[in-house]
């Protein structure tokens, strides 16, 4: 069983695909053991002689940061917080992302600015290396103070409140608790704040869709390549001259992985009747390029997020100092993810226009790339079913980032939405993968119709390999089972 330490070390957004990916275990190290406690004993000690108020440790939250707590009732107002804040509705957030919030909760308590209590982060380490995921829901959040709805969700089952899936069934916390032995936590001062307060929900749905837009990424410009050859395109716009003079990094990477994908192809080497090409061929590497420029941005923003304290108030044992700020506020990645969600749209898009050319029965393609238009209908659907698609993520590339509704009396007057940005960008990833998957389908069916002619050995293995679980579709049969399947092979196997 390989270990992750959480420590200060940097943590990549590749190193949080792998946790996930090969099943890690958590595990505290030494010095963020120590930075843990040194926060909490510190706070500790300031709580025994402190007069003046400070917020969310002996006030209330929000608006009602000018309310005092007794000290006798210190604990309960964190367990208050979390109990009222519960308020998440709509679809729940899926198990691996729920796995992301844990290791991103537990990694931004590891630095020793929150406040939390070891026995606390242990447990949720518990909860990460036992699978046992809180029930979390995807509405709620403004994705400033934080996020607080999901997380107080989070945090329920420490208590031995709220629902948990454990072993693939949702159970009460405090029955899945009873069984490990475990005792309902016990929060002290600041805890429940430090728990609720951060952007660990958006920033787990932004990570998601970082790792899943590299792959679609790269898949887009393998089954791209593959359409190329399909449709008899040439290969004359994607010369390295080209892009040298205008020195975009993604333009000049996605024409060289072009040249690279089919080279030794008998179809693109041939001489061509044609003198140019759609845009949506042509002018590939300037569109995929700019999705791999946007990818790299979002992943500096992201993992700047990642590595950061993000809850209120910080906590500075070293310089005697508490300061109630805004670190939780989620403006950063909010306008992070509107721009990926763009990104990934505009993959989505290209890829549509590209499947209508491969159907309009031209340049020796059949009509709707069957061999018998009129008697079937082939791939007709197919395309409306994407331009469908293609359509509802037009919709939902409206930002979010630029929406504020002022919350908590009007204390909280601007807020990031960067919640509704991060589930938005959830389902166009989705659905830019289900675009993808559709032109894959129709491009493998059309290579079949410049047989026997054969594309380069890279796509002729990526054909080959597609061609074990989705068949050329001779006559007219049910279709859907084909696109879901092109779906999964996107998820299972890996660009070339």
């Amino acid at each position: 069983m390989k270990i992750h330490y959480i420590s200060a070390e940097h943590l990549s957004i590749e190193h949080v695909g792998e946790i996930l990916e090969k099943h890690m275990q958590l595990k505290l190290s030494d010095d963020a053991r120590a930075r843990i406690k040194k926060c909490r004993d510190y706070l500790d000690r300031r709580m025994e002689n402190q007069d003046k108020p400070i917020y969310g440790i002996t006030t209330g939250f929000g608006s009602l940061c000018n309310i005092s707590i007794d000290k006798e009732q210190l604990s309960q107002l964190q367990k208050n917080l979390v109990m009222s804040h519960s308020c998440g509705t709509g679809d729940r957030v899926p198990n691996e992302i729920v796995k992301l919030i844990l290791l991103l909760k537990i990694q931004s308590l590891s630095y020793g600015h929150s406040g939390a209590c070891v026995e606390t982060v242990e447990r949720l380490i518990d909860f990460f290396n036992n699978d046992i995921l809180p029930v979390i829901y995807q509405q709620g959040s403004l994705g400033a103070s934080g996020d607080l709805a999901p997380l107080a969700h989070m945090s329920l089952p420490l208590l031995g409140l709220g629902e948990v899936e454990y072993k693939g069934e949702r159970r009460p916390s405090a029955e899945v608790l009873k069984e490990f032995g475990w005792s309902p936590l016990t929060l002290h001062s600041k805890e429940g704040l430090a728990l609720l307060n951060g952007t660990q929900f958006m920033s787990a749905f932004g990570v998601w869709s970082l790792l899943k837009a590299r792959r679609l990424s790269a898949w887009a410009d393998n089954i791209g390549a593959m359409s190329l050859d399909a449709f008899d395109g040439r290969i004359d716009a994607f010369c390295d001259e080209v892009h040298q003079v205008r020195a975009h990094h993604g333009q000049i990477a996605t024409a060289a992985n072009f040249r690279r994908l089919l080279e030794g192809s008998e179809i693109v080497a041939r001489p061509k009747q044609h003198v140019q090409d759609p845009y949506s061929f042509r002018c590939i590497p300037q569109v995929h390029g700019a999705s791999k420029d946007t990818i790299d941005y979002v992943e500096s923003v992201l993992t700047t997020e990642i590595n950061s304290t993000t809850d209120n108030p910080t906590v500075f044992p070293d310089e005697d100092f508490i300061v109630s700020a805004g670190n939780f506020h989620g403006q950063p990645i909010a306008l992070a993810m509107d721009f990926l969600a763009i990104a990934l749209a505009e993959l989505g898009n290209i890829s549509e226009r590209r499947i209508y050319k491969l159907i309009a029965g031209s340049r020796g393609l059949p009509s709707f790339l069957v061999a018998k238009p009129g008697l079937n209908s082939g791939f007709m659907i197919p395309q409306y079913c994407a331009a469908s698609i293609v359509s509802q993520t037009k919709g939902l590339c409206m930002p979010a980032s630029v929406d504020s509704i002022p919350s908590s009396q009007g204390q909280e007057d601007h807020v990031s939405m960067g919640s509704n940005a991060a589930t938005k960008l959830y389902r166009v990833v989705l659905n830019t993968e289900r675009v993808l998957a559709i032109e894959l389908f129709n491009s493998a069916q059309a290579l079949e119709f410049r047989r026997p002619l054969h594309s380069s050995p890279i796509i002729e293995q990526l054909f080959a390999d597609y061609r074990k679980v989705v068949p050329f579709i001779g006559d007219d049969e049910v279709m859907y089972p084909h696109i879901e399947s092109s779906v999964q092979f996107l998820r299972h196997e890996n660009a070339r």
